[in-house]
């Protein structure tokens, strides 16, 4: 499950408060894909590693735009970016944080 596998959430307050705009704006961003949330005893929260030297990580909307496109719902979406592939032998997501964003995408064009 996801919720075990993120070391740290935070709030769409919180995200708000460290990227300096409101929660309305961070509402948009998760609309967008530039971030995304999940629910998280009824709340929905943001992985905190998203946000990296104050910023969404810069890969994750056009991963997720491949993955919906792909045929994946929102959930499975981001489930998938938790889990270890094979194919990049870590999780995507830690891959997009170590700036390998080629090598996710070519692992999730193997899905569809």
């Amino acid at each position: 499950m996801i919720t075990d596998k993120v070391d740290a959430w935070l709030t769409i307050d919180e995200v708000a408060d460290l990227l300096g705009i409101s929660s309305g704006k961070v509402r948009r961003l998760i609309d967008e894909h530039i971030l995304f949330s999940y629910k998280v005893e009824k709340e929905p929260m943001v992985p905190a590693n998203l946000i990296v030297d104050g910023e969404p990580l810069s890969s994750i909307r056009g991963t997720m735009i491949l993955l919906l496109d792909l045929g994946l719902s929102l959930q499975d979406a981001i489930t998938w970016l938790y889990e270890v592939n094979d194919e990049l032998g870590t999780e995507p997501i830690s891959a997009l944080l170590a700036g390998h964003k080629a090598p996710v995408r070519r692992a999730a064009q193997g899905l569809g």
